[in-house]
């Protein structure tokens, strides 16, 4: 029967292996799940986790786990910084704001441009707009793309449709 280590016990030079019990007189620390083990060649190589992390590993394991902290707290500590530089100088983005939209405002866009027999392009082309901003109007997203209130003005007023809920 195996006994278990109790951290009291057991020498190399003589006892019984911790896991299997056999009278071995040749023990070896072994690690097993954690625990230092006093056991026999054959639970050794069988149960040991020597070969896999040695003290060499362990080291460059404590490495690379510091490594990845530093890297993740540098991600965290950037992402808390406002970052200004995709701004225009001079830009005050409060004039420009997007008014409350009636509901399938992007439906409206795109049945009456497709009645003009417009591509998106075409359309951003001729009132000088992103057609990007043009896109996000119509696939129901000018809020999370950020598209201006003057935008939606200028498309009601080329395709003659009413984009802006009234109060």
């Amino acid at each position: 029967m195996a006994k278990y280590s109790t951290g009291s016990g057991g020498d190399s030079a003589g006892g019984s292996c911790e896991l299997c019990g056999s009278d071995s007189g040749d023990l070896q620390t072994a690690n097993v799940a954690g625990a230092s083990l006093q056991v026999c060649d054959s639970c050794a190589r069988d149960h040991g986790e020597n070969e896999r992390t040695t003290g060499g590993d362990s080291s460059r394991d404590d490495q690379n786990r510091k490594r990845k902290a530093a890297q993740n707290t540098a991600k965290i500590q950037d992402a808390q910084k406002a970052d200004s530089s995709h701004w225009e100088d001079g830009a005050d983005y409060d004039d420009d704001q997007l008014p409350y939209l009636v509901k399938s405002y992007g439906e409206r866009v795109t049945e009456a441009r497709q009645d003009e027999g417009l591509q998106t392009g075409e359309l951003a082309e001729e009132l000088d707009l992103d057609e990007a901003d043009i896109l996000a109007v119509e696939q129901g997203r000018a809020t999370q793309a950020n598209v201006g209130g003057s935008v939606i003005k200028a498309l009601e007023e080329y395709l003659d449709i009413e984009l802006v809920e009234s109060r």
